[in-house]
């Protein structure tokens, strides 16, 4: 299938899913010049990008009718099913050869490898595109972009690409991004333990935090959930850059996928089991940083009241 030409002023784009990220990653594509049609569960969460300029859409399918090439940022796998495959509402009905579908959900490798053999059979383009970077990434159009599918089409969507992120990597065919997006979040998952942990002690060996961060946050012990997530810990700030609930559907893909490849992953458990905690204890639309709520529980102190 020939790759289409993507031009800002002249490509219509369509978004799909207006939450804490993709509100700002459409935002930086309308920027850039192009025009959005877009589609979200809630109109008013849409709201902003239509004060933009965007164009409303009353389903995923109406989307793809007026678009050349339709995002998607959505919540679980369930939810990208029924965005795209859906037979009666989902933009692969709305599609016509030459279109291009991009998942940008942190979704199922294999269900990304489904997405494309379907679009394939109606001459539609189809790319899996998670990224990494959470709320902030996105709002300054600093997002890791992990992607799978045709290098023909993925080096296409270059100007897309480059308005919403910084770090833009082709990972290999169908699924190799979503793939990549998990070992992202196996990173994540463990030295997330490892942030709260930290910061639990030093609050309880009576140290000042922040002056902690000065010596520990620029060695070998940085990281960028320490660096930009510590921040909001100790301002008891546990607002979503990303959602509990979507890390722990994240985790739970990564180790069904690492029971099919036969492996052990012991601190990929325990830190699914942590995050169940934090979810069983009212926190599931909080940030993934509310880890340290149920660590500071299990110690006998509520960590907002310290």
């Amino acid at each position: 299938m020939t790759a289409p030409t993507i031009v800002p002023g002249q490509t219509n784009i369509g978004w799909i899913g207006t939450g804490v990220m993709g509100q700002s990653m459409c935002g930086h594509l309308l920027a850039k010049g192009f025009h959005a049609t877009v589609h979200t569960r809630s109109k008013g969460k849409a709201q902003a990008l239509l004060d933009q300029g965007a164009t409303w859409a009353d389903s995923p399918k109406a989307v793809a009718q007026q678009s050349d090439v339709i995002f998607a940022i959505v919540g679980f796998p369930q939810d990208v099913r029924e965005v795209f495959l859906c037979d009666e509402t989902g933009a692969l009905a709305g599609s016509q050869a030459g279109k291009v579908l991009v998942d940008m959900t942190t979704s199922e490798p294999s269900l990304a490898v489904e997405i494309a053999e379907a679009a394939r059979q109606k001459g539609v383009h189809s790319v899996d595109a998670p990224v990494s970077g959470g709320d902030v990434g996105a709002k300054e159009a600093r997002l890791s972009i992990m992607i799978g599918g045709d290098k023909e089409i993925v080096d296409a969507l270059a100007p897309c690409w480059e308005a919403m992120g910084k770090t833009i990597v082709y990972q290999g065919p169908a699924g190799a991004g979503q793939h990549t997006k998990m070992v992202n979040q196996t990173l994540i998952a463990t030295n997330m333990i490892g942030v709260c942990e930290a910061l639990l002690y030093g609050h309880k060996a009576g140290l000042d935090l922040e002056t902690v961060m000065q010596s520990v946050s620029t060695g070998a012990a940085g990281s960028w959930s320490l660096s930009n997530l510590g921040p909001r810990i100790m301002a008891n700030n546990f607002d979503p850059g990303f959602y509990v609930e979507h890390f722990i559907k994240d985790m739970g893909i990564a180790l069904a996928e690492s029971r099919k490849m036969g492996l052990s992953m012991p601190g990929l458990a325990l830190a699914e089991q942590l995050y169940q905690s934090v979810k069983a204890n009212g926190h599931a639309k909080d940030g993934t940083h509310a880890l340290m709520l149920a660590l500071a529980q299990m110690s006998g102190f509520d960590w907002n009241a310290r």
